[in-house]
């Protein structure tokens, strides 16, 4: 994730902090030492670290339980409204998400029962909603109370979080997994409004929050219904066999006029013998313009290390490659490794369009 650090790795996985979470620090400890002094605020730094470690287990939970069923994970972020795992994928079987989804929230369940009856931690349901910021309340009953917060407010049945993945999870079972990622992924947007509303009588983070789900559960939706638009699907469906493309001695003047004469926004450079070298975007032959000027070679301003995908494989394959890699596209090659195509995030959601409106047709002809 961009305008993040890495913390280093801990039990396999690299744990990054978002650059935006120092000021999250900074709002706590302006907040706290304007009421209460320095040592007010110092405190309220240490509540904060602390929370931030619960949730920091919390995603552990989540990443342990993926491991188990041999899904890896990328890496966690820390942000300011919580942590983020990135999980390479979440299991098609119902059964494995549900106890991927259960197991962050069951983590902050074993913390608050240690902390209510090992270290004395008093449970009051009056004072949750205030245990972040009131320092009147002992330290051990703040963070054991945020952990209860934790576990209700992940358990609401809105996707992306966990319990909108418990309840996607449960649909599954008798709706199929499509279906129920919309279902889940609609309450998800709807819960995203109202949190949205809730913030404009005065609460920032609740924007954020709510921008987060509806993004997030937008996203989940998009991945689940191109997932089952490309299942079973060979390549060659969704791949661009008409392109233009650089060679490699090629001038960023070159490109302009290319890009100016087409519609495509990414230009495959290859070499004489038809070989992906990299590709230039339409972003980096503007900036490669106004900062060196026409003449700059493409080699220079390329992006490299683009990967490829054989003609003859499934498009799943290509749609995967293509996500993790991060690039603007990925070419699909031959078998002796020339390319023949290119597949983009753009052509692949028309292909999804496209397939949605023939499936749509075709229930219509099955009911005629």
């Amino acid at each position: 994730m961009e305008w993040s650090i890495s913390l280093g790795r801990i039990a396999g996985t690299e744990v990054r902090i978002h650059l935006t979470f120092f000021l999250l620090i900074v709002w706590f400890a302006v907040s706290a030492g304007a009421r209460g002094g320095q040592a007010a605020a110092i405190e309220a730094v240490v509540f904060l670290l602390a929370v931030f470690a619960c949730v920091l287990a919390h995603e552990y939970g989540h990443v342990l339980t993926a491991r188990y069923y041999g899904i890896g994970t990328r890496d966690i972020t820390l942000l300011p409204i919580g942590g983020v795992a990135s999980i390479e994928r979440m299991p098609e079987n119902p059964k494995q998400e549900l106890l991927i989804a259960l197991a962050g929230p069951a983590v902050n369940v074993v913390i608050a029962f240690v902390l209510f009856t090992i270290f004395g931690a008093r449970l009051d349901p009056e004072r949750i909603a205030a245990a972040v910021e009131d320092q009147r309340i002992d330290f051990t009953t703040r963070l054991a109370l945020v952990n209860v917060m934790l576990v209700l407010f992940n358990l609401i049945p809105a996707f992306p979080m966990d319990g909108g993945r418990v309840l996607r999870a449960l649909l599954s079972y008798r709706l199929g997994r499509a279906r129920a990622t919309r279902i889940a992924a609609g309450i998800g947007q709807a819960v995203a409004f109202g949190l949205g509303f809730l913030g404009l009588f005065g609460n920032p983070l609740l924007l954020f929050i709510a921008l987060f789900v509806f993004l997030a559960a937008r996203h989940e939706s998009y991945a689940v219904e191109l997932g089952e638009a490309t299942k079973g699907a060979a390549t060659r469906q969704a791949t661009i066999t008409s392109f233009a493309k650089l060679d490699t001695q090629a001038t960023v003047g070159q490109a302009v006029e290319m890009l100016l004469a087409t519609t495509q926004r990414e230009f495959p450079v290859t070499d004489g013998g038809g070989r992906l070298r990299g590709v230039l975007t339409s972003d980096g032959m503007i900036r490669a313009l106004a900062a060196t000027g026409p003449d700059t070679p493409v080699l220079d301003v390329m992006e490299r290390d683009v990967a490829t995908v054989n003609s003859h494989a499934p498009l799943s394959e290509a749609v995967a490659v293509l996500q993790e890699s991060g690039r603007a596209l990925v070419g699909i090659v031959d078998d002796d490794g020339r390319v023949s195509g290119i597949i983009t995030l753009e052509n692949l959601a028309e292909y999804m369009m496209v397939d949605v409106a023939r499936r749509g047709w075709r229930r219509q002809a099955d009911q005629t």
